[in-house]
């Protein structure tokens, strides 16, 4: 892709989705003796978001799971979108389309496995962060330099940020 056109892509965007495991965090799921979940975010993840929301970007979170942690973690830095539990992470993004006011080319999403792939293709800007399966890596506009969890996603919203020259 060349760059002008992705820089193009990029100042469309007014919301970005996140998948969670993988992306938001380094993937592990631990639970302790008692069956609490646990999971890893990093802060300069954190905040990107809280930065960026700041200055009009709109996020959310669409996850295949669901964790009392990830609506914390949201609540926490503002994510005003949380879709949980939801397989089909396309026929959700169609189903939030129609309840709220954001196009496919307005939208960014940053997943890391396959079942991501039906929304990466059809979104406005699509990322990964570099520990993505091969296959994501193949099907989107940009690949982080850094890990799921390791501050990939800051990495992603500074580039949209820049290009939109917010930051």
């Amino acid at each position: 892709m060349k760059n002008n056109s992705l820089k193009t892509k990029l100042k469309k965007i007014k919301l970005i989705l996140f998948d969670v495991d993988g992306v938001l965090t380094d993937g592990k799921i631990i639970y302790d003796s008692d069956g609490k979940e646990y999971k890893n975010f990093h802060a300069h993840d954190g905040f990107g978001i809280v930065r960026a929301s700041r200055l009009g970007m709109k996020f959310g979170i669409l996850s295949g799971r669901s964790s009392s942690i990830v609506d914390k973690r949201a609540s926490k830095l503002g994510i005003e979108y949380v879709i949980q539990d939801r397989e089909d992470k396309y026929v959700a993004f169609q189903e939030f389309k129609q309840r709220h006011n954001y196009t496919e080319e307005e939208t960014a999403f940053i997943g890391d496995d396959e079942f991501d792939i039906p929304l990466l293709k059809i979104v406005g800007f699509s990322a990964a962060p570099a520990n993505a399966v091969k296959t994501v890596k193949a099907s989107v506009d940009y690949v982080a330099k850094t890990e799921g969890g390791n501050g990939a996603a800051r990495e992603i919203i500074d580039l949209i940020m820049k290009a939109q020259m917010k930051i």
